[in-house]
């Protein structure tokens, strides 16, 4: 940005607001653009289900529950590297599900009242942090929300699901990266048939999210030439990494907490 460019930035934008806060300022006293990656807005799927809240024909939204379960073991957390480190990595939510936050947040807007209860199960040995969490909270707009996520989760990813009760219907968006409509029940409406999504990215020994990344740089090339605007701007990117230190801060007592072992003792006769 001190150089006059434009950036893009890989989710996460920062690992802090305070970092995502030196960027707006940069990129608006340099007066260039800061285009975040949040592939997952590309997704026909949840474009779809953007169109359906931001209509109303869902009406008031009563519940939401975001539900993302991978696998990340130690083909994904070897040594030496970036993966599983407080400093770069910052947490399970920055990492592996902002994007789901994003998209969460993109729909249904703020949160707050945020209760988290986060664990680590099987990431003692390769990460800094928690590789599983239950947070609960309510949304700005009204409505009740929580995520539950996971990334112990045996030999590879699950699913990464959205649903949503509303006043007018009930809708699940899912599949392993979000990426399908699994149910859609609403008043007055029949489901159309949407556009393929693309396939997941393979890494090898493990899969991310659904590879839209094409369509973000397609998103960079039509705003440079202004015949768009930005897909993810910078404060949307900060507004994501601002909720998932929320919940970090909101987690008791503490962030990484290993599992405590139950012993039953036996009933003398």
């Amino acid at each position: 940005l001190e150089d006059g460019r434009h950036v893009v930035i890989e989710k996460p934008m920062a690992l802090t607001k305070a970092d995502c806060e030196q960027i707006v300022h940069k990129a608006l006293y340099h007066q260039r653009q800061v285009f975040c990656v949040m592939q997952n807005r590309y997704s026909p799927a949840s474009a779809w289900l953007k169109e359906m809240v931001d209509s109303g024909r869902l009406g008031k939204i009563y519940m939401v529950t975001v539900d993302c379960f991978w696998n990340r073991d130690d083909r994904y957390y070897q040594p030496g590297g970036w993966h599983g480190t407080k400093e770069l990595d910052g947490g399970t939510l920055f990492t592996q599900f902002s994007h789901f936050i994003d998209i969460m947040y993109w729909l249904f807007g703020s949160i707050y009242d945020i209760r988290a209860d986060l664990i680590d199960f099987n990431h003692h040995t390769s990460t800094d942090f928690e590789d599983s969490g239950l947070v609960t909270f309510k949304f700005q707009r009204g409505g009740l929300g929580s995520i539950n996520y996971s990334t112990a989760v045996w030999d590879s990813n699950f699913e990464s699901t959205l649903t949503v009760v509303a006043e007018n219907g009930t809708v699940k968006v899912g599949g392993q990266y979000m990426n399908e409509v699994h149910y859609c029940h609403v008043k007055d409406y029949t489901m159309p048939e949407l556009p393929k999504a693309g396939a997941a990215n393979d890494y090898g020994g493990y899969k991310g999210s659904a590879a839209n990344h094409h369509f973000v740089f397609d998103n960079v090339v039509e705003v440079l030439n202004e015949k768009s605007s930005i897909t993810t701007n910078a404060l949307e990117g900060m507004k994501v990494v601002e909720i998932i230190e929320d919940i970090y801060r909101a987690a008791t007592p503490a962030v990484k907490r290993k599992p405590s072992r139950m012993v039953l003792a036996e009933s003398a006769v």
